[in-house]
């Protein structure tokens, strides 16, 4: 088992877990169940297999990973249609580290770049905007993957091309909504679940208000975290006393960031740029609003809308990362897990990306098996 992380005294996360275990055998003991929890945000996912928490409480707490890793969450046909965008010797298109690995139904962007083509790794979409105005013979596409963590950033990088009016600039944006996805997860896919442990990072853009209805539609309780071992398991020692007293409600456990209405600022500048709109998911279809598009207005910065990009259908394989998002399968029940798909011969999303649920099964949880 890999040793528990913490950054003050080993001891204090341990003695939590202790407690974790207790609380939730008691619950098992008086529903005969085993509690469930499914963590949203895939750097929770990262982070609970690579302390060690998911192993030490298994048997315990059954911790379901959700659609929380941005790169796992992108539709097949996005993916394919954003690798086609790179195939052109007049384009330089620019993206974060995770999407370059991520197959597609014939290659990769890192396929594409061996080849020859201009695919860069950039830190933030201000970066591509630069790189537009270094190269005014080319035109630079933006690949705008995740969720409202990454779109006022997204928005703030439209700003600026506009406000340099930067007329070679473009953004091919996919991005994601985190409350319809929870919303079909318990209508549409209805997961059996006891509670959420809710995003840190996003909800520092949210803020706790935005989960409200998980109470007052499901009476689902969530409990916000920040990424810490303690901070982790004590959300999840607040979920169990949560189910076991039978009082839905949602605690704010990362107060040290998240506010209760989030950060306006970040929300102003969204919505100016962007508007909602329907978006596919991997393994959940297109959920009505769920995605947010670039607005009308700076349609000149839509790459979707200078392009004529056309795919196929996607090739199918036996990958069952669409699965796993909706909390349906766990990557040792793929038959390709750790086989056929490993992190140097990735199949699926959720073996490539730093916040994949395989991924970080791979990495700390396989010796269990």
């Amino acid at each position: 088992m890999p040793a528990l992380l913490e950054p003050v005294d080993p001891g204090v996360a341990k003695e939590l877990a202790q407690k974790v275990i207790q609380l939730a055998d008691r619950y098992k003991e008086k529903t005969g169940i085993v509690p469930a929890f499914m963590e949203v945000c895939g750097s929770h996912t990262m982070a609970l297999a690579r302390t060690g928490i998911k192993l030490m409480l298994k048997g315990h707490v059954r911790l379901i990973s959700g659609p929380g890793c941005p790169v796992c969450v992108t539709d097949q046909k996005q993916i394919d249609a954003m690798i086609e965008v790179a195939e052109s010797d007049d384009r330089i298109v620019c993206t974060f580290g995770d999407m370059m690995r991520v197959p597609g139904s014939k290659r990769s962007l890192l396929s594409a770049k061996t080849d020859g083509r201009d695919v860069r790794i950039v830190y933030s979409p201000l970066d591509a905007v630069r790189i537009a105005e270094e190269n005014p013979d080319k035109e630079v596409i933006f690949l705008g993957v995740g969720f409202e963590t990454t779109v006022p950033v997204l928005a703030a990088a439209i700003q600026l091309a506009a406000q340099k009016n930067v007329g070679n600039f473009s953004m091919w944006a996919t991005t994601k909504l985190v409350q319809p996805v929870l919303r079909e997860l318990l209508t549409v896919k209805k997961v059996k679940i006891n509670g959420f442990l809710l995003p840190g990072h996003v909800s520092i853009v949210l803020g706790e208000k935005a989960y409200q209805f998980l109470i007052d539609e499901f009476r689902m309780p969530g409990v916000i975290s920040g990424f810490g071992p303690v901070e982790m398991l004590s959300a999840i020692y607040k979920l169990l006393e949560i189910i076991i007293e039978d009082r839905p409600a949602i605690v704010n456990n990362y107060k040290s960031v998240v506010r209760p209405e989030g950060n306006t600022a970040a929300q102003k500048i969204m919505y100016e740029f962007f508007e909602p709109c329907d978006e596919a998911w991997r393994g959940l279809g297109v959920i009505p609003q769920s995605g947010l598009d670039i607005r009308e207005k700076y349609d000149r910065f839509n790459a979707k809308k200078r392009f004529n990009i056309k795919v196929g259908e996607p090739k199918k394989t036996l990958c069952r990362c669409g699965d796993m998002i909706c909390g349906i399968a766990s990557p040792e029940e793929c038959i390709l897990f750790g086989k056929a798909c490993t992190p140097l011969h990735p199949i699926g999303p959720c073996m490539v990306s730093t916040e994949g649920s395989c991924a970080a099964h791979y990495a700390y949880m396989r010796e269990d098996e």
